[in-house]
């Protein structure tokens, strides 16, 4: 199949490999003109000058971006995929952004015949890599049935979580749950030195408790604990999903007493620590907090 991949971030540029390693054509772009300069001599890949240069005679679109205007501006832009794409062509939405936004983005290439998929993925730039990502699709079923074969080179788990808008919203009620585990675990952590605990002792302990499932097991050990805050997932995108699912909780009368505690912390995060830091990195601004005894110095 001939693709268009726009956004080769962490996600995107083992993603568009993957799907240039099994035979579809590629025509792929990014903003970061040196990003993209790592797919110049790739099989089956072709680097476009931009989005609407990306979207030449091919079949599907596929968006993988920060935001929704991103993608709205990769899509809809003066310079924008949607320029070059015809009637019954698909868009795939795979970024994590605003139900609402992308809604308005149906209505508009609908007008245009121009289907639309948004299919949100989880697991690592590993998993993307090896085509094991858990990928959460929302859309009309028979747009859903044309890009099925490019879903299924992507991800080993494919969730249909209904009608479009639906797998971003599942995408965002996981980020949610999990930024909110990311303060719980970096606050547990810091009551721990501040107790005067052996922190590794504290998270071998939690890790075979069922308080401990989730953020002690993989993330902190592997980032924050080892000495490591370079992004694997950072600050700033936390904030943003965690906002995204107040947001979503907000347009459905949901209390969030917990997430609206997260975020001002993620929120506190950004001006202390770096925007492009790990998000387990909070550790360090919770002990900073704490007073000049516990202070890492890093701000």
């Amino acid at each position: 199949m001939k693709l268009g991949f726009i956004g080769l971030g962490t996600m995107g540029a083992p993603m568009a490999k993957r799907l240039a390693n099994a035979g579809h054509k590629m025509s792929v772009y990014d903003v970061n003109s040196k990003v993209a300069s790592e797919f110049v001599d790739l099989p089956n890949c072709r680097v476009a000058g931009s989005p609407k240069d990306a979207a030449l005679d091919v079949e599907c679109v596929i968006t993988m971006l920060p935001e929704s205007r991103h993608v709205r501006d990769a899509i809809l832009g003066s310079n924008g995929a949607v320029r070059s794409m015809g009637a019954g062509s698909v868009v795939i939405d795979m970024s994590t952004g605003d139900p609402e936004l992308l809604q308005n983005l149906a209505y508009e290439l609908a007008i245009k015949k121009i289907g639309l998929v948004d299919a949100p993925v989880g697991r690592t730039p590993a998993e993307a890599q090896t085509g094991q990502l858990l990928v959460l699709a929302g859309g009309k079923r028979e747009d859903l049935e044309h890009v099925e074969p490019i879903l299924a080179c992507l991800g080993d788990e494919i969730v249909y979580a209904g009608p479009l808008g639906s797998g971003l919203k599942l995408k965002l009620i996981n980020n949610y749950m999990g930024m909110i585990g990311m303060v719980m675990t970096a606050e547990a952590l810091n009551l721990a030195r501040m107790a005067n605990l052996d922190v590794d002792q504290v998270v071998e302990v939690l890790q075979k408790t069922p308080a401990g499932q989730g953020q002690i097991n993989t993330n902190f050990p592997k980032k924050v604990l080892s000495g490591d805050i370079t992004p694997d997932f950072p600050l700033r995108l936390g904030l943003k999903d965690i906002s995204l699912g107040l947001t979503l909780a907000q347009s459905t009368g949901a209390p969030t007493p917990l997430g609206s505690a997260a975020q001002q912390i993620f929120a506190l995060s950004l001006p202390w620590m770096r925007a492009d830091q790990d998000c387990t990195a909070m550790l360090h601004l919770l002990s900073d907090l704490s007073g000049p005894k516990n202070s890492t110095g890093r701000k």
